[in-house]
């Protein structure tokens, strides 16, 4: 233990020279209608923490702080995840809530065994394949922001149903319980940080646009400012209304019908220029909405089991056969050029083979049993030349069940990139060795920019995640009742059949690649977890040039350069951040101990911390 301490504290050093070190603390999030210019003071974050009885990491401090109270209090992993994620519905609201979906992986430790739970948004009954085409001029709607701020952009939300199958089946507080922290927490404020304000900032033109968005999160029409606290009495009494009413709470009766009635006729600002489509939801979606239990996906890499999320998502089988690829290749024997190549080639080709396959299998035949095989990883790391990047975009290869030396290519090819790069992950794990790995998001960040009025949440934009156009051939096409395809990718590992990282991250697509260099930092790059997590990060999704952060391109530029890789700076068009991802994770240590470990910087910052705390020392 003393050993990995001085590890940690040394790479803290180490990893300040790429701007990435987590000394410093910064401040926290925020929340709504009321802005208070009491100058509250921020709570402490930790990027990394040791210690016994459970774990919890996410980017925000306040939620992170629930779950470690609810593990105190006797609460088990999912507990904790539940109840860190309705606080993130608070203080990082364009990110997550119930207005949107996401993904549940869950350990089990008395069954030895990983399940997981689909809580995808899902495409109205009523959905036209031609949705997203402007009937005017015949093409498709201007993406940015006319189609992302519309009704006919949101979907049937998954998020409370989760929440409430997850404790249902293996939790042990009430969904009321669960949520009551995260409803006390509204009700008081949480302190409002930069990303926040900068959000808010970036959506401004939207979120002005409509009526109860621009009261909530403009009061008298700017963001709320750095410092003040920001307190949401809205969302407190929708979580207490939810906590006490259950599911028929929020998929029927007067809420369901709000839901409904904004998503039809989203109540546009005077003067507004946006359009604002009104979408396709009625009651009678969202009161048949269901989550689905799924099973997992799985590889083994490096010695060990590698679990994700299955198809609506494409993050199990996009991780899964990218390793798959890279294991015949033996990164830990690489330098750090050749590796970082390799890391970049397979995911081009991973990435190529989701374009072409992978959607919801409810509509679309998956080959996920060879998309995950040995043979077909081996097929496709063949094509990989170890001295110069191949010319992308790739095509897809044929997951046949028939490999021979080097692999066959199909003639489809990915459409453009669409997904959002909010969302927001977490982690938990508790005494008795249950683990969670939770994605979950409202798609762009701000959503669909569409607040429900008077109950304090933004609905999600998620259905702009298919593909505009449509295309009978595109397993990603819009179909009613459809969950869109997904990159959330949470994971949980496995080493000799007992729990040894969990992680997941926010970021749309580079989510993927996010969670893949991670693990390979991780696994194969002698890196401890802090480490792999703040390292700086590129993203190859089968492109002609290669997304890389800033200090990405500074550390190898120059040393991927001979392979012939064109490195361009990231950041979301949208906005001016350049980062990729906002990791949250946990490893489990040999002695019993659990290491929590959040982001140091990107996103201002998250929050990592354990039960009976060890490292750093808390007053």
């Amino acid at each position: 233990m003393k050993k990995l301490v001085a590890t940690l504290s040394a790479s803290a050093l180490v990893l300040s020279g790429f701007g990435l070190s987590g000394a410093s603390a910064s401040p926290p999030k925020p929340s709504v209608p009321e802005q208070s210019h009491d100058t509250t003071p921020a709570r402490t974050k930790y990027p990394t923490a040791i210690g016994h009885g459970g774990a919890v990491a996410s980017v925000d401090p306040d939620a992170t702080s629930i779950g470690l109270d609810v593990l105190r209090r006797g609460g088990n992993a999912v507990d904790a995840a539940v109840a860190t994620a309705a606080a993130l519905g608070v203080t990082e609201p364009y990110s997550a809530g119930v207005g949107g979906g996401g993904y549940f992986v869950y350990y089990n430790a008395k069954q030895h065994k990983v399940m997981t739970i689909d809580g995808r948004e899902t495409a109205p009954a009523t959905m036209p394949s031609n949705a997203f085409i402007n009937p005017a001029t015949g093409t498709p709607y201007t993406f940015f922001p006319d189609l992302v701020t519309s009704g006919v952009s949101v979907g049937i939300p998954g998020t409370l149903a989760t929440w409430d199958r997850a404790l249902r089946q293996w939790g042990s507080l009430p969904l009321g319980k669960a949520l009551k922290p995260a409803a006390d927490l509204a009700d008081r404020g949480f302190v409002v940080d930069t990303t926040f304000r900068s959000q808010t900032l970036d959506n401004k033109a939207r979120f002005s646009a409509v009526v109860p968005t621009a009261k909530l999160f403009l009061p008298g029409g700017d963001a709320p400012q750095v410092g003040t606290l920001f307190k949401n009495p809205e969302l407190a009494d929708t979580y207490r209304m939810l906590g006490a009413k259950g599911l028929p709470a929020f998929y029927g009766g007067a809420l369901a019908g709000e839901i409904a009635s904004v998503v039809k006729n989203p109540p546009k600002a005077p003067g507004a220029t946006l359009p604002l489509m009104p979408g396709y939801l009625t009651t009678a979606d969202l009161a048949k909405y269901k989550v689905i239990d799924r099973a997992p996906t799985k590889v083994r890499y490096d010695g060990v089991d590698v679990y994700g999320m299955a198809p609506s998502s494409s993050g199990g089988t996009t991780v899964g056969e990218a390793l798959n690829i890279l294991a015949p290749l033996h990164l830990s024997k690489q330098s750090t050029p050749q590796a970082l190549h390799s890391y970049l080639e397979a995911s081009a080709l991973a990435f190529a083979d989701r374009g072409a396959y992978v959607g919801d299998p409810a509509y679309v035949d998956v080959p996920q049993q060879e998309l995950l095989s040995r043979g077909f990883g081996a097929e496709r790391s063949c094509l990989i030349d170890p001295a110069k990047a191949s010319a992308k975009p790739l095509a897809p290869g044929v997951p046949d069940g028939s490999y021979g030396s080097c692999g066959a290519t199909a003639t489809t090819k990915e459409g453009p990139d669409t997904e959002g790069l909010s969302t927001t992950h977490l982690v938990a794990a508790d005494k008795w060795g249950n683990v969670v790995s939770y994605t979950l998001t409202i798609e762009q960040t701000g959503g669909s920019g569409i607040t429900v009025p008077g109950r304090g949440f933004l609905l999600n934009n998620e259905l702009t995640d298919f593909s505009a156009v449509y295309n009978a051939a595109d397993p990603n096409r819009i179909q009613p009742g459809k969950r869109p395809r997904s990159s959330m990718s949470p994971t949980i590992v496995l080493r000799n059949g007992k729990p040894f990282l969990a992680l997941g991250s926010p970021g749309g697509s580079t989510i993927i690649t996010t969670v893949l260099q991670t693990l390979t930092n991780r696994l194969d790059r002698n890196m401890t977890l802090p480490e792999a997590v703040a390292a700086p990060r590129a993203s190859q999704r089968n492109t002609p040039a290669v997304s890389a952060e800033p200090p990405f391109i500074d550390a190898y530029g120059t040393a991927l350069k001979p392979y012939g890789h064109t490195l361009v700076p990231s950041g979301d068009a949208l906005t001016s951040a350049a980062e990729i991802g906002a990791v949250a994770a946990l490893e489990f240590l040999p002695d019993g101990a659990y290491l929590a470990a959040a982001e140091p910087v990107r996103r201002g910052g998250g929050s990592a911390g354990t039960v009976h705390q060890l490292w750093p020392a808390t007053r």
